[in-house]
């Protein structure tokens, strides 16, 4: 095989499989019933004057299987996360209590969880698009290799990296359906 054919298949499988990454870790926010800490990452709070992850002010953790607690290491940030945790509008309320941010997640209902399996699916859906647009512009560059002066690829080269390609654009289309699969059974369990 050509040696720049077969970077871009290896480059093609990495950013294939960041795009899984980036599917799993967002699924994992989904709320299906059960509290996880990735619920509230990603939320900002205003801690003395600079936006700051809220996993870097204090300590996020799941006593419970429908809560969060957020004990922040300065008690001055009490407020400034309940704030950043109201505005993020994330579905739940948090409350107050004493030195620490107490979460109680509501039952998800029947409703709700169909509602959480559409998501997942239009997330799946963007994934896949964005393993199709993977292929198609390695596709291309692998076409134009026919017409590289320095080391040509033959007709027979091309055709066989377009079919493995294809081979890898399906294995990882596979692999983002084992994992909607698996979120929708989890979302979907009572």
């Amino acid at each position: 095989m050509n040696a720049q054919v077969k970077k871009l298949m290896d480059e093609s499988s990495a950013t294939m499989s960041s795009a899984v990454e980036f599917l799993e870790n967002s699924l994992k926010k989904l709320r299906a019933g059960k509290a996880s800490p990735q619920m509230v990452s990603g939320v900002m709070v205003d801690y003395y004057g600079t936006m700051t992850p809220i996993e870097q002010v204090g300590n996020i953790s799941t006593p419970a299987a429908n809560q969060i607690t957020i004990q922040p290491w300065d008690k001055n940030a009490l407020s400034p996360i309940n704030k950043a945790l109201i505005d993020a509008n994330l579905g739940f309320t948090p409350r107050l209590d004493a030195d620490l941010i107490r979460i109680t997640l509501p039952p998800v209902t029947e409703e709700r969880r169909k509602e959480i399996v559409k998501s997942v699916k239009k997330e799946a859906e963007e994934s896949k698009v964005s393993v199709r647009n993977i292929r198609r512009n390695n596709l291309d560059k692998i076409k134009k290799l026919k017409d590289n002066k320095e080391t040509p690829a033959t007709e027979d080269e091309i055709k066989q990296a377009e079919k493995e390609m294809q081979d890898l654009t399906d294995k990882f289309i596979k692999k983002i359906d084992e994992v909607v699969a698996a979120k929708e059974k989890e979302v979907m369990t009572l």
